[in-house]
């Protein structure tokens, strides 16, 4: 039998290239190499786009010899963006590996759309919507789910009003609106330093949010479609982190500190984990959602009361090896090839997004 020509798009022109390229690598050391054909496209920084040169690639290739392997190119913009949409157009699916702007929010999905290849994950709807976090809190909370509170900020300058201040308290959280990976997050403790901390957001993103702190642990639900159609939801997960070290989960605490963990399933009971399953169902069923997502949460337990509150939607969460979607999955009986295989499979099934009407 043939290979499946697979086209692993990866990199992405910002913040969260390096942990895109990260995602990749290990996508490309669990694809199955009797049954797939990967042919990597990086997306540089600089916003060329720069196809493997190899004819095979390498399984163990970690993601500076990813970087290595599509490097080199003269050509400017267009002309790489045309050089591997003529190579993307002779494979048989894409797995775009790409997290944040330009890559995680629709941008590329519609390019694929228009190409006709089916691809991996969501499609331009649910990608853009998840990616803008106010866009998603809107929709999530017509449809009666708790979401985190907050006002966003449209305009460098602006800040919170004095009601917003006491309505909030402090701690509050700035983050950008649509950013991933805790990039540009700070958690400000004193009024004083509000400004600055919207100011550092406002560096990443053109919105920026904020937010009051959300008492209860951080727990996420990974969510994977079927060839088939079903829906189904791993292990819930709980990241731990040195509280010593950190104050929240930002960006060094997930990517740098070793001593952060991951544990599933996450202490939480079977009645909880069930409501987590079910509200990150619904939550991908209402944005539209293909493949795979995993929705993130808050979980606070006091006086036998249990309050649950939706953070925020990641359609192309992050795929390392040690990442909490393929780590979760492996929990639940699903190894990375496998959980590839799945998510490739239903990218065939689903076929090309969006079909031009017939013509009457």
């Amino acid at each position: 039998m043939s290979k499946t020509r697979i086209g692993v798009v990866f990199g992405g022109q910002n913040t969260e290239h390096h942990v895109s390229c990260a995602s990749a690598a290990g996508v490309l050391a669990n694809l199955r190499r009797d049954r797939y054909e990967p042919v990597p496209v990086r997306i540089a920084e600089d916003g060329t786009w720069r196809v493997a040169t190899a004819g095979e690639v390498p399984a163990g290739l970690d993601a500076a010899g990813l970087i290595a392997l599509t490097s080199g190119t003269d050509d400017d913009r267009a002309g790489s963006m045309a050089a591997a949409i003529a190579a993307l157009g002779s494979v048989d699916v894409i797995f775009p590996v790409l997290h944040g702007v330009l890559g995680e929010d629709g941008a590329v999905q519609g390019l694929f759309d228009l190409l006709g290849v089916p691809y991996v994950g969501c499609g331009v709807p649910a990608s853009a919507v998840g990616m803008d976090k106010e866009f998603t809190k809107t929709v999530l909370r017509a449809e009666g789910i708790t979401v985190a509170d907050g006002v966003v900020l449209r305009e460098p300058g602006e800040t919170l009003t004095e009601l917003d201040r006491k309505r909030f308290g402090l701690p509050v959280f700035v983050k950008p609106n649509s950013g991933g990976s805790s990039i540009g997050i700070t958690r400000v403790a004193e009024w004083a330093g509000l400004d600055a901390a919207v100011a550092e957001a406002f560096r990443v993103d053109t919105k920026v949010l904020v937010e009051p702190a959300v008492a209860g642990r951080e727990v996420g639900i990974s969510v994977l479609e079927h060839p088939d159609g079903r829906v189904a939801t791993a292990p819930p997960v709980e990241s731990r982190m040195d509280a010593g070290r950190h104050t929240f989960l930002d960006h060094a605490a997930k990517y740098e500190d070793s001593t952060t963990s991951l544990r599933i399933p996450a202490d939480v009971s079977p009645a909880v984990a069930a409501a987590l399953a079910e509200m990150a169902t619904v939550a991908f069923r209402v944005l539209g959602c293909v493949g795979l997502v995993r929705v993130d949460f808050f979980v606070h337990v006091e006086g036998g009361e249990t309050t649950i509150v939706l953070n925020e939607v990641n359609t192309l969460p992050g795929l390392t090896p040690a990442s909490q979607f393929p780590a979760a999955w492996a929990k639940g009986g699903l190894a990375y090839p496998e959980l590839l295989d799945v998510l490739v499979d239903t990218a065939l099934a689903r076929g090309v997004r969006r079909r031009t009407p017939t013509a009457r």
